[in-house]
């Protein structure tokens, strides 16, 4: 019984700081009007792994926001970047993506804002070999091709596993390919080594046999942020922190109940339960405000990309933060 009280404290309090920010912006002059209208309809995009997936699941969201007069729809993207693209026209307002893809759509002009993220989960993507392959250390890498999603999580762990490596980006072979696609190529043989990550990693390694050459630990954070429209976060403070308050809910429950995970992703996923499994006992639970200390590992993450030309231009992390989330962070 005392474990679930502080487990309710904590999450009150999470969500509190998580939403000093949104909930500044309503005293900053929204009109009263603005803040009383019925919204209708948040739009969430997700992916298959994480908290969104589970939420998707149990349903609790959609019981939550039908009180307020406000419905979910729900998109699924194969990958964080054309996630944000999503996000970016429109046809979204939030959604949960790794480390990378913000910084390509921040460098790119999204007008995107950061409302949370889940604890570092390092072990959740890797470089992966064929289980006959030849290749041993990630030095073995020079020359080869490796499969990638350009701009998601795993751009950075191949850019931090090859400088550890003493490998220049410029002598391996970048194949970018979406995750299906990739793992077709994989199978095939026709590239050395492919950098994925849950729950595709963990259905490489099930069905496939794959051995992980390198994953996150030691390398990157590997952070899942949650994301919102710039717009719909200033219209819609009170229908986000509902929305991260069922985050919060869900993760204290999967923390808890690592079987039901596994089955409620399965059915969300169409995977078998052993890959979702695996996949899931890898995840990190726990929605936080976004601290001083994670925007400063997002601004690694940009410079690293900007020094390689891999973007635009360099950006500054901290400019994709609601004025009022400087207060959550201290």
């Amino acid at each position: 019984m005392t474990n679930r009280l502080e487990q309710r404290l904590s999450r009150r309090t999470t969500v509190g700081l998580l939403f000093a920010a949104v909930a500044g912006v309503m005293a900053a002059g929204m009109p009263a009007m603005a803040q009383a209208q019925a919204k209708g309809e948040v739009r969430i995009g997700y992916q298959k792994y994480g908290t969104l997936t589970l939420l998707k699941g149990r349903g609790t969201l959609e019981k939550r926001l039908a009180e307020q007069g406000v419905g979910v729809k729900w998109t699924e993207f194969p990958a964080g970047p054309v996630l944000l693209e999503g996000l970016n026209v429109g046809s979204i307002d939030f959604g949960t993506v790794g480390e990378a893809p913000p910084i390509f759509a921040q460098a790119a002009g999204a007008n995107l804002v950061y409302v949370g993220n889940e604890p570092p989960s390092p072990a959740s993507e890797a470089i992966v070999v064929p289980k006959g392959s030849g290749l041993r250390t990630l030095a073995d890498l020079k020359g080869k091709k490796v499969a990638l999603n350009k701009g998601s999580n795993v751009h950075y762990l191949l850019l931090k596993a090859l400088e550890k490596a003493g490998v220049a980006y410029a002598d391996i072979q970048p194949v970018f390919l979406p995750p299906a696609d990739a793992r077709a190529a994989f199978e095939r043989g026709s590239v050395d080594a492919w950098a994925i990550w849950d729950p595709f990693l963990a259905a490489a390694e099930k069905q496939l046999g794959a051995r992980v050459l390198a994953d996150g630990k030691g390398l990157v954070a590997n952070y899942q942020f949650y994301l919102a429209s710039r717009t719909y976060a200033e219209k819609n403070p009170e229908i986000l922190r509902i929305v991260l308050d069922e985050v919060a809910k869900v993760d204290d429950w999967g923390r808890n109940n690592p079987d039901e995970v596994a089955a409620i992703l399965s059915a969300q996923t169409g995977l078998s339960r052993d890959v979702v499994a695996l996949a899931a006992s890898r995840y990190a639970y726990g929605v936080k405000p976004v601290s001083v200390d994670v925007i400063a590992s997002q601004q690694k993450v940009a410079d690293a990309f900007s020094n390689l030309k891999l973007i635009p231009k360099p950006i500054v992390v901290r400019d994709a933060l609601l004025p009022a989330s400087q207060v959550a962070t201290k």
